[in-house]
C-alpha cells in the first residue's frame, strides 16, 4: 500500500476552497464530505480520528460508507469545519419523477 503524503500548505489551501465551493453548492455529501474534510486539515485517519475524539476504524468505515454514525458523531466531524449536518435539496435529475409533497 502506497504511503499518503502529507499536502502542502497550498494544497490544503486549495482542498479548503474546493471544500466550501461544493458547500455552497450544495454538493457535499456523506461519505465523500468526511474524507474531504479530513483532507482539507492534511491529517492521515489517525491524526484525523483523535482530533475529533474518534477511532481510526470509525473514520476508515465512514469513509468506506460502512458505518452507521450517529448524529453526535457526525456532528463532531463536521464541527471541525465549520458545518452542522442538514437535510439539502438534491438536484432533480431527468429520470425521477417530480411528485407534489402531500397536502
Amino acid at each position: 500500500m502506497a504511503r499518503w503524503k502529507k499536502p502542502t500548505k497550498e494544497e490544503i489551501r486549495e482542498l479548503r476552497q474546493i471544500l466550501a465551493e461544493r458547500s455552497r453548492n450544495g454538493a457535499l455529501r456523506f461519505p465523500g464530505a468526511i474524507v474531504e474534510i479530513r483532507k482539507s486539515f492534511g491529517m492521515t485517519q489517525e491524526e484525523f480520528a483523535k482530533t475529533v475524539s474518534l477511532t481510526r476504524r470509525q473514520i476508515a468505515e465512514m469513509e468506506a460508507g460502512t458505518a452507521n454514525p450517529t448524529l453526535d458523531t457526525m456532528e463532531k466531524v463536521a464541527r471541525l469545519f465549520g458545518f452542522t449536518v442538514g437535510f439539502v435539496p438534491r438536484a432533480a435529475r431527468e429520470d425521477e419523477p417530480r411528485t407534489p409533497l402531500a397536502k
